[in-house]
């Protein structure tokens, strides 16, 4: 269901006035600057960093190819497992526990050795952000395609479909919406994990930038950086749901019709092609 205007309304009336209390509170001396310094000098700050000193740019560009990349890798990698363990389940078996001892260990804790064995560039943080965000793809796609109808299964079955057509027909699409729930959360998870690389030991990033401007005792522009990662995760997000909407299409009416429509015209397109007849006309 689409948000109304008077909801966004609603929305940007509460923001103001939230930002309107903090600026209030800021220049009244109500709370330390150094804690919680005012809007204005934080979007300030920001309008510095990214447009007049253009210091802010190389370093997104670090923290952004970071996520994606450890993002990619995890998914990838969580995916693929999760397919041959609900596809065999003899890997599942054995690979299940380990998986398993990887999640509830302390992953950040593993950072540090990360970076021992990959160096301090760029990759350990890359490595970083994929162990982290490797979790969420993986036990979501396995629930999802264990979790098929049995009735559908028995029909696949008996018809002989192969495991190919039993995945790809039956098991995947309709797994698809928890998997993509859990990209979504991977896509976070990826962003903290390059950030948590880039703090421990970094020479370039986001993250480093702010640990530099804390450290200066600079807290507005700590503040515009910490907005520009939380903008970031906010795109990344948003990226998300819009693959959602287009991947996982039956889900949602509008596109359910709009893929039905384009289906019957190119049907009908390639009938008349065939058959030299007038086209067939889609449905009303």
């Amino acid at each position: 269901m689409k948000t109304s205007a008077v909801t966004y309304v609603k929305h940007f009336a509460l923001f103001a006035a939230i930002m309107g209390l903090w600026e209030v509170a800021a220049r009244q001396e109500w709370v330390d600057s150094l804690l919680l310094p005012a809007p204005s000098k934080i979007f300030t700050a920001l309008i510095n960093i990214m447009f007049q000193s253009g210091l802010m740019w190389h370093h997104f560009g670090v923290t952004l190819y970071e996520t994606v990349a450890g993002f990619l890798i995890g998914s990838v990698i969580g995916f693929v497992l999760a397919v041959l363990a609900a596809q065999f389940m003899g890997f599942k078996t054995y690979s299940t526990p380990y998986v398993i001892a990887l999640q509830v260990t302390p992953r950040i804790a593993l950072a540090p050795l990360i970076i021992a064995w990959f160096g301090f560039g760029i990759s350990a943080k890359v490595v970083i952000a994929a162990v982290i965000c490797f979790f969420p793809p993986f036990v979501n796609t396995l629930t999802g395609l264990l979790d098929y109808d049995r009735d559908r299964m028995e029909m696949f079955r008996s018809l002989r479909a192969s495991r190919w057509q039993i995945f790809t027909q039956l098991q995947l699409p309709g797994a698809m919406p928890i998997i993509m729930a859990g990209l979504k959360t991977a896509i976070s998870l990826a962003l903290i994990g390059a950030i948590v690389g880039e703090f421990i030991s970094a020479s370039e990033g986001l993250g480093l930038l702010m640990q530099r401007f804390t450290f200066q005792l600079n807290m507005a522009a700590s503040f515009a950086i910490l907005v520009t990662l939380t903008l970031m995760g906010l795109i990344l997000y948003w990226i998300m749901e819009v693959l959602d909407d287009r991947l996982v299409y039956w889900r949602h009416d509008t596109r359910l019709q709009q893929r039905a429509t384009r289906d019957r015209r190119r049907y009908a397109s390639l009938l008349k092609g065939v058959g030299g007849g007038p086209a067939l006309q889609p449905a009303e």
